[in-house]
């Protein structure tokens, strides 16, 4: 089983350069740069050709510019409450943050709900409420969206739909309350609260293939994370956009790297990337579990480094056993382990577990049956 290249060419080139008289558009330039169609194991990727258009290749496009939004936006809950850059600490939590994260992570997700709309009565002027409610509904669209391809699950592509809306509502409100306190003060807190905003806007619109509405977001989302970051660097929970933005950006290609040099577009160091994903889980105070899941993700997907992507997202597992969608990551790379006795058994703990969602619960349902059938399990009740 070969490694995958994380740098092959990319299709759309000529397109993308003929375009470059419009105006610059960042998330088409990335997903321009990164289409590649995975083989169907998910052990291998190849070129679709400077031209390819296949439904595969538009699917791995979408799932790249969602995958590259969340460089700046699945820091889902960090940096709540950072202190002036005067005296740098680390994050502390309100009262009720903490219990609605818990709910969240173990996709109780109802009560997270609860727990957040509580916040925003009690604290009206505060984007953290809003930002947790967003957050909450975020594994909802993500439970929904996912489907099972090239071995593993991932949310590769959601259509627009009038459900979503009241998610980008929470992210306006929050977004809203942030720059209201920035004309008064300017805080690293609230710098980092209107990156939030931005990100998790830019998040949903990268999932939907909005691309002019994902670069706007994203690159205002970048502005804010840098400033809050330049006013207090002890923020360790700030690594986490950072270090997946050296992730994503080093998987282009070397022809990527250049026209990214002449667009403008900051260059990116994987190893360092890696690097701050995992000082951030050992002492971020509110991303570790989302640096854990998206590492694991990405070093399954990019890397085919299955062994390392097990130990990080094992403790996640076991931190949060009520959560279907850590364990069907889990199985998915005990799977590619040929491990499968584990697999089977990680997907069949998925399959058991209590989702309140109906439309989430059947979701999890039908990935379970594609995941054991990859395992040469036709029925879900069998043994073997």
């Amino acid at each position: 089983m070969r490694r995958a290249a994380a740098n092959a060419q990319f299709p759309a080139m000529f397109q993308f350069l003929g375009g470059l008289l419009k105006p610059f558009r960042f998330a088409t330039f990335v997903e321009r740069l990164t289409l590649v169609e995975r083989g169907a194991a998910g052990a291998e990727m190849k070129s679709t050709g400077f031209l390819g258009d296949s439904s595969s290749a538009r699917m791995n496009l979408r799932r790249t510019v969602a995958r590259g939004a969340i460089l700046f936006c699945t820091t889902a809950l960090a940096g709540f409450f950072f202190a002036s850059a005067a005296h740098a600490q680390k994050l502390t939590l309100p009262p009720g943050a903490a219990d609605a994260i818990e709910k969240i992570y173990s996709f109780d997700l109802d009560a997270g709900i609860a727990d957040a709309q509580r916040m925003q009565k009690e604290q009206p002027d505060q984007p953290l409420g809003y930002l947790l409610e967003a957050d909450a509904l975020w594994w909802r669209i993500w439970c929904t969206s996912a489907e099972f391809k090239y071995g593993m699950t991932d949310a590769w592509h959601r259509p627009k739909l009038a459900a979503d809306q009241h998610y980008l509502d929470l992210v306006s409100k929050a977004s809203s309350l942030a720059q209201a306190s920035l004309h008064v003060h300017e805080t690293a807190e609230m710098q980092f609260y209107a990156g939030l905003a931005d990100a998790f806007a830019a998040r949903l619109y990268g999932l939907r293939g909005e691309n002019r509405a994902t670069a706007r977001a994203g690159v205002h989302a970048r502005t804010h994370f840098l400033r809050a970051l330049q006013m207090d660097p002890q923020l360790v929970d700030a690594e986490f956009g950072l270090g997946l933005y050296n992730y994503y950006v080093d998987t282009l290609s070397a022809i990527a790297k250049i026209l990214g040099f002449f667009m403008g577009i900051p260059g990116g160091n994987k190893q360092v990337g890696v690097r701050q994903l995992e000082h951030d889980i050992a002492d971020g105070v509110l991303t570790p579990d989302a640096a854990r899941f998206y590492l694991a993700l990405d070093l399954h997907a990019y890397d085919q480094q299955y062994e390392k992507a097990l130990g990080v997202i094992s403790p996640l597992a076991e931190k949060y056993p009520s959560n279907p969608l850590f364990q069907l990551a889990r199985g998915d790379l005990y799977g590619k382990l040929g491990r499968r006795e584990r697999a089977i058994s990680c997907y069949r703990a998925a399959a058991a577990l209590p989702v309140q969602d109906p439309e989430c619960r059947a979701h999890i349902q039908v990935l379970v049956r594609e995941s054991l059938a990859e395992q040469g399990v036709a029925d879900p009740s069998a043994n073997q």
